[in-house]
């Protein structure tokens, strides 16, 4: 076809931001933009060295111009439709025979966040509490501990309160990685968004347990838990507006 050829000829000259632009015009051309050729020339221009490999240091070129360009072109949004105050948090986590947690948690107590991490947190966790990215984080109170031994699985459901509709963040996923050396375990699961938004996809929500060091190796002992979307929201507004996209049912 003539008008995929221009196309082609074209993409390649154009700058990160307009050939996303570009990709949401309508499925024929978010094919064609998609092509991990254009966006490696563009990871060719701003980072060169990472293209000395033959396969990206990341799933493809395209997610990784996204994922760096974004750090230092922030979107200027209009304030967002929602707040915390609108929302309610349903977060359930449970061994292979037990809850080790099951709560409703309104949005402002998610938003707050914990208190100052206690003394007893290891360096890698505490600088990664204190960084500067966006995160909702629970303190768990009183602490539970979890066999190492055993499957953990959680489920995190949010509720509008404007509107009583519910929307999946995650959904029975299993803490399959924990490191050690940062005290923390993580799940994660792609979000399901709208209808109205087609071209959103690819965006995960993470969730972590927060744990001390009590020196067995075989039981964690979790004292927060910590929920994020940082593939593509690194502030307030950004998890707000990202929220709003969700699939409401």
């Amino acid at each position: 076809m003539v008008n995929e050829e221009v196309l082609k000829a074209v993409f390649p000259l154009l700058e990160g931001v307009d050939l996303a632009s570009c990709m949401g015009v309508c499925k024929r051309w978010r094919q064609i933009a998609r092509d991990d050729f254009f966006w490696k020339r563009l990871c060719a221009k701003r980072w060169p060295s990472t293209c000395k490999r033959p396969n990206p240091p990341t799933l493809t070129y395209c997610k990784l111009y996204q994922n760096f360009y974004k750090r230092h072109h922030r979107r200027t949004l209009l304030p967002p439709r929602l707040s915390f105050d609108d929302l309610e948090f349903f977060i359930d986590i449970w061994t292979e025979d037990r809850f080790l947690f099951s709560e409703v948690i309104p949005g402002p107590v998610l938003q707050k966040g914990t208190k100052t991490p206690s003394p007893e947190v290891c360096d890698m966790l505490r600088y990664h509490l204190e960084g500067a990215e966006y995160k909702m984080k629970l303190p768990v109170e009183p602490r539970f501990a979890v066999p190492l031994t055993q499957t953990v699985s959680v489920s995190v459901l949010v509720e509008r309160k404007d509107s009583n509709r519910v929307a999946r963040i995650i959904d029975n996923s299993m803490f399959d990685y924990i490191d050690r050396t940062a005290s923390r375990a993580m799940a994660n699961e792609y979000l399901d968004f709208s209808a109205v938004y087609p071209f959103t996809s690819g965006i995960r929500a993470w969730i972590s347990l927060l744990f001390m060091d009590n020196g067995d190796e075989g039981v964690i002992d979790v004292f927060g838990i910590e929920m994020d979307f940082m593939d593509a929201a690194n502030s307030k507004e950004e998890v707000l507006w990202l929220l709003d996209m969700l699939d409401w049912k």
